[in-house]
């Protein structure tokens, strides 16, 4: 936790996405921990040691446990009910959490995630129809274990190479590719099965909590349009949402965009409910 330990403020609970190091969420915290107090979460094996991760549901786990620490260490004392802002699986954790345990979120910010992310490969996709094709990009990534890692050549790997396909400049692209490297293949390998198997949509009626959606477009990648299409439809049914498209972006907003970023942050913190 960092922030104000006592007082009337706001409790801010940040997850970050696939592959991603607690680090993506620096500014925010240099920004806003005087403001309110912050909960960076660092999801085990991105970046550190798999510990349980190593096997088994990542994302399911993940989800019940970030659950019974709001219970237990934000409301348990009488605490008010947090704000969570995830980015990518850290969005969908986000959504999950507020649909399961609606007494536990006050509001949610989902950055650049989608509540079924197999509408990206077929806009008429099912949990059964991307399965396959999950397992097979899953088991690909897990062969990574135990073999050394790529090595870290300092050097922007380029607009071509995965990293440039999730942020549009080279510093991102270094600090990405940094993230994917010293995290674990097993565990990048079932949190992309998980986040690929599931699917929120019939769900989301269910969410009590406003929700508010930042989502990338960036002409080089997409249209307004194209990006507008693969987003705002599959939130049909929240009852209380709102989106805004950050131009300009790829997936890593606050990366690519970090002011437009910080000043969604802040409108979302400050705004009501």
């Amino acid at each position: 936790m960092e922030g104000p330990a006592q007082g009337d403020v706001d409790d801010v609970i940040l997850i970050p996405g696939l592959a991603t190091s607690r680090e993506v969420w620096d500014a925010t915290r240099a920004a806003q921990r005087s403001c309110v107090r912050l909960h960076v979460i660092q999801i085990r094996g991105f970046g550190d040691a798999a510990e349980a991760n190593g096997e088994g549901p990542v994302l399911e786990p993940f989800v019940r446990e970030l659950g019974d620490y709001i219970a237990d260490r934000i409301m348990a004392g009488g605490g008010k009910k947090p704000l969570i802002v995830g980015h990518s699986l850290g969005g969908l954790s986000g959504l999950m959490i507020a649909a399961r345990y609606p007494d536990l979120v006050r509001k949610v910010m989902v950055v650049d995630a989608l509540p079924f992310i197999g509408t990206l490969f077929h806009p008429a996709a099912t949990v059964d129809l991307v399965r396959p094709q999950a397992e097979r990009l899953a088991a690909s990534i897990r062969s990574a274990y135990g073999q050394p890692k790529p090595v870290d050549t300092g050097r922007d790997p380029g607009p071509q190479s995965q990293a440039g396909g999730l942020t549009n400049n080279p510093r991102g692209r270094m600090t990405v590719d940094r993230w994917s490297r010293n995290s674990d293949p097993r565990v990048i390998a079932q949190a992309l099965l998980d986040v690929m198997t599931t699917d929120m949509r019939p769900e989301l009626s269910k969410i009590s909590a406003p929700v508010t959606l930042l989502y990338a477009q960036d002409d080089s990648a997409m249209t307004v349009e194209q990006s507008t299409a693969a987003f705002l439809p599959q939130y049909s049914g929240t009852p209380n949402f709102k989106a805004t498209q950050i131009g300009g972006s790829y997936h890593f907003i606050m990366l690519d965009q970090p002011e437009k970023f910080a000043k969604a942050l802040t409108d979302f913190i400050a705004g009501t409910p």
